[in-house]
């Protein structure tokens, strides 16, 4: 054990490694997931909170396995963010390691309780690939976070996997409803652009550290300025939208009121220059995510 690891760890920096500014990411696609299943009438507490373990215990578990990853190959040792546990060495990697793995074992269990509620036994699949995509984000010997690959997966999994597989365990033959599958696509496309913007910003401010540590991410490869603008096209799309929701559920119109804080957040973002302004502009990215599902699942819950 280095001098480093000895250093005494708190539970303070275990909840801080475990990134909580994150975790709205994993509440919105379950939030608009149980909403999308109300208005087929079919929706699931039960189910849905166990869909918010699996998501939640995913979200800690990424968190936790980007930590070991990152700090193993030295990449941590250039940022100018908050420490990490394994790169700031306080914490032994293994332990970072177990702490990830434990994190996907909570969501397997969770995962596995659903199949057995629902007899879906193709989630198990999709279960499988979280984790390997999870892992293989910045772990293993070509990690796709360092190829520009980090929003894809982001979207895609944060966004349409996390969404559609809310909805789906708890409306029967949810893949043959054009209604379910609808609804579901525009909210699943809005909540997994807010989640590859979380990411942008926060590759945009670590670009210069990246770039040094040879960790390539879309920021990297495009450059500051397109990057910017790929945020803000994350960020705006959401609302564009909302408009066909608005038609028809007259109550999810309140989720525009999250523009009040995507204009100002637009203009931190365009002028920001130093790494308190790009974390400033992470967190009010990730609660505005969780703000514009939880208002979307608003309008679809309530009936007029």
């Amino acid at each position: 054990m280095s001098k480093k690891a000895k250093q005494k760890v708190t539970f303070g920096d275990w909840v801080s490694g475990a990134r909580l500014r994150t975790l709205p990411l994993a509440v919105a696609p379950v939030a608009v997931g149980f909403g999308v299943a109300s208005v087929m009438q079919a929706e699931s507490l039960g189910l849905a909170l166990l869909a918010l373990a699996v998501s939640l215990s995913l979200q800690i578990g990424v968190n936790f396995a980007n930590d070991y990853s990152d700090g193993i190959r030295g990449t941590d040792d250039f940022r100018v963010g908050p420490p990490r546990l394994t790169g700031s060495g306080r914490v032994e990697p293994k332990l970072v390691r177990n702490a990830a793995f434990a994190a996907f074992v909570i969501a397997g269990l969770a995962g596995l309780a659903i199949v057995l509620l629902t007899g879906l036994w193709w989630l198990t699949l999709v279960g499988a690939a979280c984790v390997v995509a999870a892992w293989f984000y910045t772990g293993g010997k070509r990690p796709y976070g360092y190829a520009g690959l980090g929003e894809i997966f982001v979207f895609v999994f944060f966004g349409l996997v996390a969404t559609f597989g809310t909805a789906a365990i708890q409306v029967p033959h949810f893949f043959s409803s054009a209604d379910g599958l609808i609804w579901t696509t525009g909210a699943a496309i809005a909540v997994g652009l807010f989640a590859s913007a979380v990411l942008m910003i926060n590759n945009i401010r670590d670009i210069d550290t990246d770039i040094s540590a040879g960790k390539k991410t879309l920021a990297v490869l495009v450059g500051r300025k397109f990057a910017k603008t790929l945020y803000l096209v994350f960020l705006w799309t959401p609302l564009a939208l909302l408009y066909p929701y608005t038609l028809v559920f007259q109550h999810t119109v309140f989720a525009y009121l999250t523009a009040f804080v995507i204009v100002p957040l637009t203009l931190i973002v365009i002028t920001a220059k130093t790494a308190p302004e790009y974390i400033l502009a992470l967190k009010l990215t990730s609660y505005t995510a969780l703000g514009y599902a939880l208002l979307l699942t608003y309008g679809l819950v309530v009936i007029v």
